[in-house]
């Protein structure tokens, strides 16, 4: 009796293998690095300083209104350096950029530089760095414009790609309305586009943007 019972439990235990076939164990060791992976890059993930970015605005803002360019200097980035789009739509192979040595070098000088194409004729425009502040950058009072942080607020037929070039910085709007004299298209706004850098508020970018044909 006994030699019969012991074949029928090993065919009880084999049948049972059978149906209920063993499941693959999960990598225990590959899903905690995972998750230690998402924790560093959630750590990484700072959160914007509101305060410091608003006050990094507003003094560029009045640099720019006093014409002190040394002091908008300052703001510059110390490793990227600047860059200035005319419009909207930010293109890095045209678009004028300086290092901070280069800027300071050659913004007291009358050297003639290209920052892009205008809009409609499509010719060149050349200016010193002082002209092209003076006359594009700061061509309205945009101490008294109506500003946002990482928000739109004004926007036209051209193409605005800033988010898609400058992903997860900093970015603020100074957006002046325009008048209903002309239809409201005569609209200008000026955005910076900041990067936090050993605990300052550092300009990359400067991008205008108005009514374009």
């Amino acid at each position: 009796m006994k030699n019969f019972i012991i074949p029928v439990i090993a065919l009880t235990m084999l049948t049972a293998c059978k149906k209920n076939p063993e499941k693959p164990v999960p990598n225990v060791i590959d899903s905690m690095a995972q998750v230690r992976e998402k924790n560093v890059e959630a750590g990484q993930q700072k959160k914007t300083d509101e305060a410091a970015v608003k006050k990094a605005n507003d003094e560029v803002l009045q640099a720019l209104k006093s014409k002190d360019y040394k002091t908008f200097a300052t703001f510059i980035h110390p490793e990227k350096g600047i860059s200035f789009s005319m419009y909207g739509f930010v293109n890095p192979k045209d678009d004028r950029h300086f290092s901070k040595d280069d800027f300071e070098k050659f913004q007291p000088t009358k050297t003639l530089f290209t920052w892009g194409a205008q809009d409609g004729s499509g010719d060149p425009y050349k200016a010193t760095i002082n002209d092209y502040f003076a006359k594009w950058v700061f061509s309205k009072d945009f101490t008294a414009s109506q500003y946002s942080l990482n928000k739109f607020l004004g926007g036209g037929n051209s193409l605005n790609n800033l988010k898609e070039i400058y992903p997860g910085k900093d970015f603020t709007e100074n957006y002046i309305k325009g008048t209903e004299k002309n239809g409201e298209m005569d609209w200008k706004t000026i955005r910076l586009v900041f990067e936090e850098f050993q605990g300052k508020e550092y300009l990359i970018a400067v991008v205008n943007d108005q009514w374009t044909i």
